[in-house]
């Protein structure tokens, strides 16, 4: 397995554009099913689970070709509503084509799906969705089959705001009859994209950014090309790691209102921002400040994704800080690895209580998931030494070469491919 090798203690300075959105373009990538032609989407990132879902698209009749970051794909041949277990398995995010093939074809087969182990994460609200258009749910085992002979617009109330159901109920509304209405729907920009997405392909869709969306259904969709929003998570790793390493770095193609409430968190810590248009500039001269209280919610709040990353800045601030976790149960594995590092962190709960050291020190440390492998490699970025991240198939699910992204802000940072006789060869 790769891993990667960084050298500590460098600022990161200088200017670089932000990737397109991994969790816009998966659901605009399921939500190209319900039109027949070819889509041309643009700011597509080559990550894992892109690679994953186009091949989900490829088993299923697609063409589909992704060079540099524009997908074309080809929806005319698709014939099968059955997406294959082995890769389901690889990606949770295949559960997004639930919606759209059931749409397409009036049923849909489809397993439990994979991804990051971060936690407990049911499909119920997207199969109560789907029965409320009037779908049929038949389960065996870890499989599950959805059939609708027609589906009709409906009242839909989530218990949660849940960013996949509110997604695949639009997906699957959107060629239903009439009318309907999800209440509780989840805020996030991705599904402000998705919207535009579909209303580009002739949807009628209004709402997406509120806690209500309403979706009048169409007979059919047309063809367009589109380009995904810029990804917020990346971009609040790489202010988290300027703000870390003490540096100074300007990021382009970005929405500062999508990472509002870290501009927040990082003024606190006394990190000084300037944002205006589709730039934000982080300076970092001094050491943060510690942050009594941050609570991960729902979108517009303080997102889940982002809490390993910003931990690893508190576990330098002068004081202690408090990180409370109220999304996913899962998502304090990083911790561990941090205090192989000289981070002081105790876990209570969903509570994390974190008192600044003066230092991290480098050391060899496993990713357990996509966002704690990045905030393990931005610990090792601000760390004294080396540090050793391995498992990083992980991290390359939401980040584009991630060691030459942080490579041309002037880290010292290399990926390694073991070969067979153990010894390694740098890969970039």
């Amino acid at each position: 397995m790769d891993k990667l090798v960084i050298e500590g203690g460098k600022p990161l300075s200088g200017t670089i554009a932000i990737q397109g959105a991994k969790n816009a373009a998966l659901p605009i990538l399921a939500a190209s099913m319900l039109v027949c032609g070819t889509v041309t989407i643009d700011s597509v990132p080559k990550l894992l689970d892109i690679e994953v879902m186009l091949n989900i698209l490829r088993e299923l009749g697609c063409k589909a070709d992704h060079i540099g970051d524009t997908v074309v794909l080809d929806t005319t041949l698709a014939h099968s509503p059955h997406v294959p277990e082995t890769l389901m398995r690889q990606m949770r995010s295949s559960i997004f084509l639930m919606g759209p093939l059931l749409a397409r074809f009036g049923e849909v087969h489809v397993y439990q799906p994979g991804g990051c182990a971060i936690g407990e994460r049911k499909i119920d609200l997207h199969l109560t969705g789907l029965q409320a258009l009037g779908a049929t749910i038949m389960e065996s085992g870890n499989r599950i089959i959805c059939k609708a002979d027609k589906l009709t617009g409906a009242e839909v109330n989530l218990s949660f705001p849940s960013v996949g159901a509110t997604e695949n109920i639009m997906m699957a509304a959107v060629l239903a009859e009439g009318r309907t209405t999800i209440s509780n729907a989840a805020r996030e920009p991705e599904i402000q994209d998705l919207q535009n997405y579909l209303n580009a392909m002739g949807a009628r869709i209004i709402g997406a950014g509120t806690d209500t969306i309403t979706i009048e259904g169409v007979e059919s969709l047309t063809p367009c090309r589109y380009k995904v929003i810029p990804d917020r998570i990346v971009t609040g790793t790489l202010m988290v790691a300027a703000a870390a390493t003490r540096g100074h770095v300007v990021l382009q193609n970005t929405n500062p209102a999508h990472v509002s409430s870290l501009i927040h968190v990082l003024r606190r810590a006394g990190v000084q921002i300037t944002a205006d248009d589709d730039i934000i500039k982080v300076n970092s001269i001094a050491r943060p400040k510690a942050i009594e209280r941050i609570v991960t919610s729902p979108y517009p709040a303080f997102p889940t994704d982002l809490q390993s990353l910003v931990m690893v800045l508190l576990t330098l601030a002068d004081g202690v800080s408090i990180m409370k976790e109220t999304i996913f149960e899962g998502r304090f594995k990083h911790v561990g690895e941090l205090s192989r590092m000289g981070a002081d962190i105790r876990v209570d709960m969903n509570a994390a209580f974190i008192r600044g050291v003066s230092r991290l020190y480098g050391a060899t440390v496993e990713a357990t998931d996509l966002r704690a492998g990045a905030a393990l490699v931005v610990a090792g970025l601000a760390a004294q030494g080396r540090t050793v991240v391995e498992q990083v198939h992980h991290i390359d699910r939401g980040y584009d070469q991630i060691e030459h992204m942080l490579t041309r802000l002037g880290a010292r940072i290399s990926r390694y491919t073991p070969v067979p006789d153990d010894r390694a060869v740098p890969n970039g």
